[in-house]
């Protein structure tokens, strides 16, 4: 199961073989099956998790009942809470597969072993926590700035693939609006386009 996350590094960086050994030898394999939690709130997170195959989102629930999704993780992609993570806190969030999923987890001490030890990688992951934030700062535009036709098409073209794979009421809920305005929505825009 290493093969997947080897090609996205080695997409990324060059490594030598002694350095994918390293990695390797600290990787915790997992499989979830759909609906299953990686996470629940009240948790601590001690992990990176990279996602081999399937789909998981990332939410919390409020105090009504409603979840909020915050963002989903597919395919060559990480997930976790990572405010847990570097406080040591409980989380507020839960983790769960939408999808049956296999993972790849690496606890926190042996990912901070291999950024020490292996530069290449410690500049990888600063990248991708880079591009992360600026995603997330996105996001927020979104929510603060866009109508809810805005959101669903910003959606659409940004992750044409989740749009096809994520339940509609889950896709509401990451666009933070009604399942019923999303249904109009995309009768409009369908009609427009």
């Amino acid at each position: 199961m290493f093969g997947p996350l080897k090609q996205y590094i080695s997409n990324k960086i060059t490594l030598t073989e002694a350095d994918y050994a390293k990695i390797e030898a600290v990787c915790i394999y997992k499989k979830l099956r759909k609906r299953q939690y990686l996470l629940q709130e009240g948790d601590v997170w001690k992990y990176n998790c990279f996602i081999v195959k399937g789909l998981l989102r990332f939410y919390n629930v409020d105090d009504n009942g409603r979840e909020n999704i915050i963002s989903f993780a597919r395919e060559d992609g990480w997930t976790g809470d990572r405010a847990s993570l570097l406080t040591g806190e409980p989380s507020q969030n839960n983790i769960d597969a939408i999808e049956d999923s296999e993972l790849i987890l690496i606890a926190k001490a042996n990912f901070d072993k291999l950024c020490r030890d292996i530069p290449a990688f410690n500049d990888m992951v600063n990248a991708i926590l880079n591009k992360s934030f600026i995603v997330s700062q996105n996001r927020i535009h979104a929510a603060i700035a866009f109508t809810a036709e805005q959101k669903y098409l910003d959606f659409v073209q940004k992750y044409p693939d989740l749009s096809v794979r994520v339940p509609q009421a889950m896709i509401a809920s990451y666009l933070g609006i009604t399942p019923e305005t999303l249904s109009r929505v995309r009768k409009e825009s369908a009609r427009k386009h």
